[in-house]
């Protein structure tokens, strides 16, 4: 089952979404920085198998939504979580699992926990609870370390030359760079990426994100309710970004949880790893885990 490619508006922004399946019961999945709905390219067809009408949209300030805010105050995080309310709500689904990968799972994270709108899964890779780690980054130099690119991101106007200079290089090298099997990012790929990154406005709506969490953390600070709903954590253990480390003590904040590592595997799991990921997805969505 391919993925069509359509426009939803929602929230005042014409979002690009590619669909696969149909019907009332929604998968909505969230990517992550630098990326774009094109990385979640290999589980909309499984979902569509599973029954799902599964929907991948750009997020605010990326690939070919619009428009795209320049300013920081338009990615808080309570900005941000209207646009994922709005989406569902313009599907008319009756149910809804959310899947979401790095700054898409940091934002279905506080979509779950603050209650939004009902969920009935919720899938987060490679991203940890925000609670849990901003535990770890106050008593870890190494994880302070690893997250060194979130401080270069609140500089006005570097990261955008950095990122976007020489095609797109450094976004080009974020893959590759970290990936462990570097197969899974050919030119094709990356230069998806690096278009996507170098459309007008776009890279400082995508920094903006950082730069909107640190100066207004807003839901991001807490307190943090629990998660009641059913969660399962992906996890590729060969994060060069966040350590191990930053698992430890999800439990306290979810109520059901299922955590799959995955050894050998970059942060970019789901790309990477497509395969092993679609099984784990499979079975935990089916109720065979």
């Amino acid at each position: 089952m391919g993925a069509a490619t359509r426009t939803i508006e929602a929230n005042g922004f014409r979002f690009a979404v590619d669909e696969a399946g149909q019907g009332d019961h929604l998968a909505l999945c969230l990517h992550g920085f630098p990326e774009s709905r094109f990385s979640w390219r290999f589980q909309l067809p499984l979902l569509a198998e599973l029954g799902y009408r599964a929907w991948a949209p750009d997020l605010r300030g990326y690939g070919e939504t619009e428009p795209r805010p320049q300013d920081v105050a338009s990615y808080r995080i309570e900005r941000l979580l209207v646009d994922v309310a709005a989406l569902i709500d313009a599907s008319g689904a009756r149910r809804v699992t959310l899947i979401g990968h790095d700054w898409g799972a940091g934002l279905a994270w506080a979509f779950a926990a603050n209650r939004v709108r009902p969920l009935e899964r919720l899938v987060i890779m490679n991203v940890p609870h925000p609670a849990v780690f901003a535990k770890v980054i106050r008593r870890s130099p190494r994880q302070l370390l690893r997250s060194w690119y979130m401080f270069l991101f609140q500089i006005p106007g570097l990261p955008e030359w950095l990122n976007t200079a020489g095609d797109a290089r450094a976004i080009r090298r974020a893959f590759r760079g970290m990936a462990v099997d570097k197969t899974r990012f050919p030119d094709e790929v990356l230069d998806r990426y690096a278009h996507d990154a170098r459309r007008p406005g776009a890279m400082t709506g995508m920094v903006n994100w950082y730069r909107a969490v640190m100066r207004h953390p807003g839901l991001m600070a807490g307190p943090w309710p629990k998660i009641e709903t059913p969660t399962l954590v992906v996890w590729g253990e060969a994060d060069a970004a966040l350590g191990l480390e930053t698992l430890d003590g999800t439990d306290t904040y979810v109520e059901n949880l299922t955590i799959r590592r995955l050894p050998g595997v970059s942060h970019w799991v789901q790309q990477e790893a497509p395969e092993q990921v679609n099984a784990i997805l499979r079975e935990w969505l089916s109720g065979t885990a």
